[in-house]
């Protein structure tokens, strides 16, 4: 039996991007399971919502995650220390920037950091390309399945 691809969405404040993310990834690739931490209650309570199969909160889930996930999607904050306004600490910044975890960063120019060579684009943009992503990871993750 092949081992099933470990996906982590990592997101906070209210957790509207993870929500859009675990959407579109359960609409296009439902097999994938989803753990999904988020750095508050609200933004776990909205990534269940999004059809998350596994959640967690706080700043050791993110840790233990990053050890064991195959995969990593959030924004650019979770690689910065004091990142989404201070809901990411410098252990869940270094925890997920030293993970092995293919990571899918989604460029958002907030909290004090901007991305040279990124325009300003919409958040359907970025999930759009975000997929995209994903797509080519899971199938060099796993080339016997065909991904759409």
């Amino acid at each position: 039996m092949k081992k099933q691809v470990k996906v982590t969405v990592i997101d906070g404040q209210g957790g509207s991007l993870g929500n859009l993310l675990i959407k579109n990834i359960k609409k296009k690739y439902p097999h994938l399971h989803i753990l999904a931490i988020g750095t508050n209650g609200i933004a776990t309570s909205n990534m269940l919502k999004a059809g998350a199969d596994g959640i967690a909160t706080g700043a050791n889930p993110v840790v233990v995650a990053s050890r064991t996930s195959d995969i990593i999607i959030g924004p650019l904050g979770i690689l910065t220390a004091d990142g989404l306004l201070g809901e990411i600490n410098a252990e869940m910044a270094i925890a997920v920037g030293r993970s092995l975890a293919h990571k899918i960063i989604i460029p958002m120019n907030k909290c004090n950091v901007s991305i040279a060579g990124t325009e300003k684009i919409g958040m359907d943009r970025l999930i759009k390309d975000a997929l995209s992503i994903l797509k080519d990871v899971l199938l060099d993750l796993d080339p016997d399945i065909e991904y759409q």
